[in-house]
């Protein structure tokens, strides 16, 4: 928990950092260019930046240890930070979609200047680093709000290639692209806000654990011979982990004490084995 929560907090303030330090370049190159995919391009970095910001309050509160009024910690900070973060590229995504059409509709015309594509290039390679550092973290701890930052990284990376398109073919005097660019940008944007939205959603309404995690679960129990029959197994998201609650049915002449033995067992593995289980509570019922 220590060091996923160490791995979050660098991938956020490096993000911070990387994305101010683009959003600074990118507004002023896009305003002495004219250039609205450049402008755009630099309002999707402030988004980035608050992204970021909001990747390191929200693994700042989920690692808030456990309560007297929330008995298993703050963990699911992490998936209300993340839908903040797919909330804030959707309303930025509208922006730039509204600014964009009306520069096609205006016939605005972008200025050409090599600091635009020093820009862009520079941006892309913040970019790559970013991105695969991000990557090769989440894989190490699957923090939703690294993923965030991640797609983020990844998506700009496309994203400012189509900027730099449309900076080379106002070369050739060839200027709407540049808006199209924008829309395309917008569009990216909003669906990433969707995509991340729908997965914080899916957890803080209590979605199941996968059907994966669900099997091995109740391998383990069916191991255990004492076990005549499984019930009702149920899960519940606490954080990035989950409480497992499963009904069994052992003989009825057993005793509590071998009942509640075998339970204690079982649950221990269940934890060991798989990572992603917070807790687990056995309901012993008698077989009949």
């Amino acid at each position: 928990m220590i060091e996923r929560n160490k791995i979050t907090k660098k991938v956020g303030i490096l993000g911070i950092i990387g994305n101010i330090f683009l959003f600074v370049i990118k507004i002023i190159v896009g305003i002495i260019g004219n250039s609205r995919a450049m402008i755009a391009d630099s309002l999707n970095s402030a988004g980035d930046v608050f992204a970021s910001f909001m990747t390191w309050l929200g693994n700042k509160i989920s690692c808030v240890p456990n309560d007297d009024d929330h008995n298993y910690g703050h963990g699911k900070a992490e998936y209300i930070f993340t839908m903040l973060i797919g909330i804030s590229m959707m309303i930025v995504s509208l922006k730039l979609l509204y600014d964009s059409f009306i520069s096609i509709v205006n016939g605005d015309k972008i200025i050409f200047s090599w600091n635009l594509i020093i820009v862009s290039i520079i941006t892309i390679i913040v970019k790559i680093m970013l991105f695969f550092y991000s990557k090769s973290q989440y894989f190490k701890c699957h923090n939703l709000l690294i993923k965030s930052n991640m797609l983020d990284h990844r998506n700009d990376i496309f994203l400012t290639l189509l900027t730099l398109f449309s900076v080379l073919l106002s070369l050739i005097n060839i200027y709407f692209v540049d808006g199209i660019v924008g829309i395309i940008i917008s569009i990216w944007i909003f669906i990433t806000g969707i995509k991340l939205y729908k997965e914080s959603y899916d957890i803080l309404m209590d979605q199941a654990i996968d059907k994966i995690s669900q099997k091995k679960i109740l391998n383990i129990i069916k191991k255990n011979k004492v076990v005549k029959r499984i019930g009702n197994i149920f899960s519940i998201p606490v954080g990035y982990k989950y409480i497992i609650i499963i009904t069994i049915f052992v003989d009825g002449m057993m005793s509590t004490v071998e009942s509640h033995d075998i339970t204690n067992k079982l649950e221990q593995e269940v934890i060991q084995t798989i990572d992603k289980i917070e807790d687990v509570i056995i309901h012993v019922e008698p077989y009949e």
